[in-house]
Parts: C-alpha cells; sequence; structure tokens
C-alpha cells in the first residue's frame, strides 16, 4: 500500500521548509513557480534542502524544473533516488 503524497514524510518536511521560507501554505500538487512566483533561484535552495536533508545527490537530467515544480513531484524526485542508491 502506497502512503498518500501528502502523509508522506517527505512532503511533510518540504512543506515545513517552504512555509518557513515564504510564510505561505503550499498544497502538494501546487505549481511552486507557475503559480507560487517562486523562481529559478528558488529552485537551487530546494535542490541544497533536498540533498542535505534527504541524503540524496541531484544531478545531470535529474535537474530539471519539472523535477521541483510541486511536493509531489520533489517526493517522487527523493524516493526514485533513494531507491536508485539501495
Amino acid at each position: 500500500m502506497t502512503v498518500p503524497v501528502k502523509d508522506d514524510p517527505v512532503a511533510q518536511e518540504l512543506v515545513e521548509f517552504l512555509k518557513a521560507k515564504t510564510r505561505s501554505d503550499w498544497p502538494v500538487d501546487r505549481d511552486l513557480f507557475a503559480e507560487g512566483g517562486l523562481t529559478s533561484l528558488f529552485a537551487l535552495e530546494l535542490v541544497v534542502f533536498l540533498e542535505k536533508t534527504f541524503s540524496v545527490t541531484i544531478a545531470g537530467p535529474d535537474l530539471q524544473l519539472a523535477n521541483f515544480r510541486t511536493i509531489e513531484s520533489m517526493v517522487g524526485l527523493v524516493h526514485r533516488l533513494r531507491a536508485g542508491d539501495a
């Protein structure tokens, strides 16, 4: 059984990080860049946060804005990268 994204520990960490940085609530399916007005510079901050918090390395083809548009997409990226390390 798959855990719903909103209940996933990775999603919860991301929601808290985004809330602390932006002082806004973020639904897991909201496009952070189109609707939220976040910048590509903030995407770099997200990369650093994900790498440090979840002990993953994001490089090459994984450095696409599509992987950072929503909390859902970032959760998927983290889980995929963790599975690749296993």
